[in-house]
């Protein structure tokens, strides 16, 4: 049921997206002073470790977020997960269902779901302590958002 090669290509779009979102004539500029980076201190930063980590943590969401946005999933989380010991009527289910709601439109209306109600309320949750702004909050939460509508729907419909 997880599709590796899917998974992959959902790692990988949160770069371009991050590119795109955190340039200076995006969001950028106001991201750097929310956060106080200066354009001095982000060149010094370990690019292969920011890079690198970045793509663990992006597989991490890409691996997960297949369990939010496939519905199939369900039901072979139902089964114990174990093909080798379902029930006919998983067979069957699956003979009827196994297409069913497994497009981009779907998978990316979940994936900004979870990024809405999960993403959002952490960044929130942790921003308020920190004393961050809401600038902060949303740029941040908005980049999230963007990732998982884009990487949910390439996780359901590419079956």
């Amino acid at each position: 049921m997880m599709n590796f090669p899917a998974i992959l290509v959902a790692t990988i779009v949160t770069l371009p997206i991050g590119f795109i979102w955190y340039n200076k004539n995006v969001f950028g500029t106001i991201w750097m002073r929310e956060t106080g980076i200066t354009e001095e201190s982000a060149r010094k930063a370990n690019m292969l470790k920011v890079f690198g980590l970045t793509l663990i943590f992006s597989f991490m969401l890409a691996f997960i977020l297949p369990t939010l946005v496939i519905h199939q999933i369900g039901a072979l989380q139902l089964t114990g997960g174990d093909l080798a010991k379902v029930k006919p009527s998983y067979t069957a289910f699956m003979a009827d269902y196994a297409h069913n709601f497994r497009t981009f439109k779907h998978g990316a209306l979940h994936g900004f779901m979870a990024g809405l109600f999960i993403i959002l309320p952490s960044i929130g949750i942790n921003a308020q302590f920190e004393g961050k702004s809401w600038k902060y909050i949303l740029i941040n939460a908005g980049y999230f958002i963007v990732c998982l509508t884009i990487m949910g729907g390439i996780l359901c419909a590419w079956e």
